[in-house]
């Protein structure tokens, strides 16, 4: 079975700099749209299947959560569905936000 990877802040902001990257919230909606990072989208149990369906499976994809635990089974899940560079965002947005105040909305 495919794996997701562990992904740490400062090496997922490398990535957004240097790549296509899609980035997935998994927050409830009230916390998603109070902040989140910048280009990511919010998907939860309604929207996953139309996301799983239309996504581009070959870009990197950065699960994250509150605190980097949720995203870890959310990131699981998506690599099963055939997305092929999975990420869990260790620190989740608790963590991003710390570190990366201006990349947030």
């Amino acid at each position: 079975m495919a794996e997701f990877k562990h992904l740490q802040c400062e090496a997922a902001w490398q990535l957004l700099q240097n790549t296509e990257v899609v980035i997935v919230d998994i927050r409830d909606e009230q916390s998603y749209k109070a902040g989140h990072i910048k280009q990511a989208i919010h998907l939860n149990n309604e929207s996953a299947a139309a996301f799983i369906a239309t996504a581009d499976k070959d870009l990197a994809t950065i699960v994250c959560c509150y605190h980097g635990n949720a995203s870890q089974s959310a990131a699981q899940y998506l690599a099963s569905q055939a997305f092929t560079q999975v990420y869990s965002l260790d620190g989740g947005f608790q963590q991003w936000q710390l570190q990366f105040p201006e990349y947030c909305q």
